[in-house]
């Protein structure tokens, strides 16, 4: 099968790249197949391209870039992904969310590939208290939201759209980092603790993307770490699992930022699906077990 993706040079394009070529990446699990069997060597031909040689705002490109390629399946990852940026760059978020996505989709029915779109838990208000569903109503509080929401729309019907929520990988910095490092030194912590969310491993979202590749299914799903966990209760977990004491991290209230973020936040985002188990494919794993592999591996990467 022939996998053309985008964002290549992404956490999640990184890490996918590895479990396409039947490397289990550092972090990851084959748990996190959600039920599909482990990749072989050879399996997939593979394709990633990065912001550097592809522009999916340009319509013209990623339809000469596709019809060279001719995949059969194109798994969109680019994004504009500065939340708080977004908010005074609107016109550019939505070009390369909205636009970029239509471009990818429609050269995509061009050339008869299957498309695999990655969205977001932002495109919720999350003002439900409990974890979100697939059939549950969209209301994007920012502007990233919206036009991640743009991109779903932009999708065709037989395209397998796949949101997931609060994505951390060992290549590229991000929060777990400094837990991790918090962890090692002693330093203390302030977190928030009202907002929840679904921590995710980057390379549990790979892999959890192969099953999609493989199988196809039409429609939307929700594929983040299982259960539920606030910013403070998952930074907490990391500085512990890192070594640390879950007593070097306090809780903080939104409110109290200073300074306050240029975008809102959906208070409770975490993500549940309705939908994997009725085309035969599990959950990814708990977000303990991601993010605990996450932690341990960002320490052996930083040891050597």
């Amino acid at each position: 099968m022939r996998v053309l993706f985008t964002g290549a040079g992404g956490q999640v394009g990184q890490d996918f790249r590895d479990v396409l070529s039947g490397i289990i990446p550092s972090g990851g699990s084959a748990t996190a197949l959600m039920g599909s069997k482990e990749v072989t060597p050879g399996e997939f031909e593979v394709f990633g391209i990065d912001h550097a040689s592809l522009d999916v705002s340009d319509a013209s490109a990623v339809q000469g870039t596709i019809e060279h390629i001719h995949p059969d399946v194109i798994v969109h990852l680019a994004a504009y992904t500065a939340v708080d940026k977004a908010e005074e760059d609107k016109e550019g978020a939505y070009v390369v969310n909205a636009i970029g996505t239509r471009n990818v989709a429609q050269s995509a029915e061009r050339v008869g590939a299957h498309m695999v779109y990655v969205s977001t838990d932002y495109v919720f208000a999350g003002d439900k208290g409990r974890a979100l569903v697939e059939s549950d109503e969209t209301n994007p509080l920012g502007v990233y939201g919206a036009t991640k929401l743009a991109g779903e729309q932009e999708c065709p019907p037989s395209a397998s759209i796949a949101r997931t929520a609060w994505v951390a990988g060992v290549r590229g910095k991000n929060l777990f980092h400094l837990a991790a490092a918090v962890g090692q030194d002693g330093r203390e912590l302030r977190f928030v603790d009202d907002q929840i969310g679904s921590p995710t491993a980057a390379a549990d979202l790979a892999a959890g993307l192969v099953a999609l590749v493989r199988e196809r299914p039409a429609g939307l799903f929700h594929v983040a770490g299982s259960g539920q966990a606030s910013w403070f209760d998952a930074i907490s977990f990391a500085v512990e699992a890192a070594g640390g004491s879950r007593s070097q991290v306090s809780p903080i209230a939104t409110a109290e930022l200073d300074p306050q973020p240029a975008a809102v936040r959906p208070a409770c985002s975490s993500l549940a699906s309705e939908r994997l188990a009725s085309v035969g494919l599990s959950p990814l794993p708990e977000w303990q077990d991601g993010i605990g592999r996450l932690v341990a591996a960002i320490i052996q990467e930083s040891s050597t």
